[in-house]
């Protein structure tokens, strides 16, 4: 089904990322509403102007189906959830027996979280998601697996909800209209569909609590646990208590050593300029981005071993 997704999502993105490969690199984001399109175009375009060193960035359908891009060598750089890359490199959940080995790590970049957000104040709990219309992700999409994950946590399956498969816009506007009862949203927070909904209709978000916070990280090491805090969002006046995983920056092994160096050194030797275009440029840290459970690329590497970081290459 993975390969079927990236072929196509492929058809879709062809003639940009064969546009893109004239003069660089493609690296595939994700959703238009979400916090990976913004922030990918906005490195993306830094790199391009400061260093010899180009990428397009290009609308992506999320971490899954971006591995898949990726793996057929029609994008050499994604952003994706560290969790979802850790499962298809290492074989596991939806990827048992399919492991995907053809890429490796440049970064972690910033604490994405998993938002339930919901215009029904009854729904105060994963569990209140049973017989719902519940948005769980685009297909291809890194939500799809928390969704699957928050609901095992809560001794559910995707058979006890209405499954729609959507992406972070349309989610939005499904719960203005009332065709859902709650979506799933995986994105650093504040995320412009959440901001929008919240600001145009008054929307909720569901919290955690520390038992199930816990269950969540029995099921995935990747998972930390994470404050969205009050004000975040219109309305929402006290801290959300939630999960987060790593947005992060892979390549395929089209990305020379490089290449690699010269992406990384450009994006952290410059975090304050960054972080003038986009917020997410404030959470860019050497300690963070070294530390997200996957092999780095060697150009990477070199990066960090010239700040004292040693991290872990493929073998």
């Amino acid at each position: 089904m993975k390969k079927l997704i990236a072929v196509v999502l492929t058809l879709t993105l062809v003639g940009a990322a064969f546009s893109a490969l004239a003069d660089g690199l493609t690296f595939t984001t994700g959703g238009t509403s979400g916090t990976y399109y913004a922030f990918g175009n906005v490195l993306a375009q830094y790199i391009t102007n400061h260093s010899d060193v180009s990428v397009t960035a290009v609308a992506g359908n999320g971490s899954a189906a971006n591995i898949d891009l990726l793996d057929l060598g029609d994008a050499q750089l994604a952003l994706v959830q560290n969790d979802v890359a850790s499962y298809a490199y290492n074989g596991l959940n939806n990827y048992a027996g399919e492991a995907i080995t053809s890429f490796t790590a440049l970064a972690a970049l910033y604490t994405e979280t998993v938002q339930l957000i919901t215009c029904n104040p009854d729904i105060k709990s994963v569990a209140d998601l049973k017989g719902k219309n519940v948005s769980i992700g685009s297909a291809g999409s890194g939500v799809y697996f928390n969704a699957l994950d928050f609901l095992a946590a809560y001794d559910l399956t995707i058979d006890d909800i209405n499954p729609q498969y959507q992406s972070f816009g349309d989610s939005a506007e499904s719960l203005k209209d009332g065709k859902i009862d709650a979506a799933f949203v995986v994105a650093g927070a504040p995320t412009p569909a959440v901001t929008d909904l919240c600001t145009t209709k008054g929307a909720y978000l569901v919290n955690l609590d520390d038992d199930h916070v816990a269950k969540l990280q029995e099921i995935s090491a990747a998972y930390t646990k994470s404050i969205i805090p009050a004000g975040t969002y219109e309305g929402i006046d006290a801290d959300t208590v939630t999960v987060g995983i790593m947005a992060t920056i892979i390549a395929n092994d089209d990305v020379t050593d490089d290449q690699a160096y010269t992406i990384v050194k450009t994006i952290f030797d410059n975090a304050a300029a960054i972080t003038e275009a986009h917020a997410k440029g404030a959470e860019l840290d050497l300690a963070y981005a070294s530390n997200c459970g996957l092999p780095y690329h060697p150009g990477a590497a070199r990066f960090f071993a010239e700040h004292d970081i040693a991290v872990a290459t493929a073998d």
